[in-house]
């Protein structure tokens, strides 16, 4: 079983300064915008040697990461992302275990057009962690 990070993802209150912060002042490879409006949030990846980071900001009315930003003005770091390479199998090992999956427990497709899942932080030591199911 794989767990190797896939990204660290940041809230933050506005995607433009944030990106062009990581940019043109550390210099990182930057994507452009993408909207997912079934997670609720804008994406924006940013390329780094051994990972990526992304940037997260609400989208519309009730997005899962707008209470994050009330709590959080400024934004911060809001999950980590494992690849593993099944996430139903991953799921079933998990919930056995003990740990419980967010929302209904089925995969979402996430960003990359791969299946994702999220870990409840109360069974994972208070980090949000989502799983992603990548291809060997």
């Amino acid at each position: 079983m794989r767990h190797r990070l896939n990204h660290v993802a940041l809230v933050v209150p506005d995607l433009t300064l944030a990106a062009s912060t990581w940019r043109d002042v550390l210099g990182a490879e930057v994507g452009q915008p993408l909207p997912l409006p079934e997670h609720g949030v804008t994406v924006v990846f940013i390329d780094l040697p051994n990972s990526r980071i992304e940037l997260l900001q609400p989208l519309g009315d009730g997005s899962p990461v707008s209470r994050f930003l009330e709590k959080h003005t400024g934004g911060g770091l809001h999950h980590l992302c494992l690849e593993v390479d099944d996430v139903i199998a991953e799921r079933d090992r998990l919930v056995a275990a003990g740990v419980r999956v967010l929302g209904d427990g089925q995969p979402k497709i996430g960003a990359h057009g791969n299946p994702v899942l999220f870990l409840n932080p109360a069974d994972m030591n208070g980090t949000l962690i989502e799983l992603e199911e990548v291809s060997p």
